[in-house]
């Protein structure tokens, strides 16, 4: 194994036990499937993709096809709508019913299918979809680390705000930036995407555990400022 093979399986370990972690503790700790469950698909990819590599699977490889949809899974509703509606959780105190909940993953299902079965019928378009709805979400990101700085949450504020300008970077070069002496199959590039996707679940868990925490001593006076947080 290379280095780069040793520091790519790190990457990817780190977001498989970030994704599996904190997506078991948004559903059991706040009964958030939206984010809990979309935090499971973003690890269940994470292993699928190592595996892929360490065997070192070719595209013909149902591995590959099935890491391709739930890419377009996430890229496309997954880390972007489907991320918006789970953090109104505690922004706006937004409850999304078992409808919102079953109707935004069967639109990132169908998203992920058509982007990865079609993705070279769509071509540039629909590389440049990934661009826009990735920049509609960084937008309410950075409304919510306002928020958080706004709370006095300063710390998960600025680790958030790190976490999106990472996300929007990798983003942004995804299918359009190739890095200097990356090999065929960008695993460089991977490094990088994983590590930052592993980032961003630690970061926004942590940052929503927060704002409920806070969310909790506003509701209820009697509840000290320090009140303990489910860990």
């Amino acid at each position: 194994m290379s280095i780069t093979e040793l520091f790519f399986a790190v990457a990817d370990i780190w977001m498989v036990a970030v994704g599996f972690t904190y997506g078991i503790k948004f559903i059991r700790n706040y009964k958030n499937y939206l984010l809990g469950i979309e935090w499971i698909v973003v690890a269940t990819s994470g292993t699928n993709f190592l595996i892929y590599g360490l065997i070192k699977a070719g595209h013909d490889s149902p591995m590959y096809a099935f890491a391709y949809f739930l890419d377009a899974f996430s890229r496309s509703t997954g880390i972007t709508l489907i991320l918006i509606l789970g953090l109104l959780k505690v922004t706006h105190r937004y409850k999304p019913s078992v409808v919102v909940d079953v109707g935004a993953f069967a639109l990132a299902a169908v998203a992920g299918f058509l982007l990865s079965q079609f993705a070279e019928e769509i071509g540039t378009p629909g590389k440049i979809f990934y661009i826009v709805v990735n920049v509609l979400t960084t937008i309410f990101l950075i409304f919510f680390v306002k928020r958080l700085w706004d709370i006095n949450e300063r710390g998960h504020a600025v680790l958030a705000a790190v976490a999106t300008a990472c996300g929007f970077a990798i983003a942004s070069i995804y299918d359009f930036v190739p890095i200097p002496g990356d090999d065929a199959e960008h695993t460089i590039f991977y490094i990088l995407a994983l590590s930052t996707w592993g980032l961003q679940m630690f970061a926004y868990y942590r940052a929503y555990r927060a704002y409920d925490a806070y969310n909790k001593r506003t509701e209820d006076p009697a509840i000290s400022g320090s009140a303990a947080v489910t860990a």
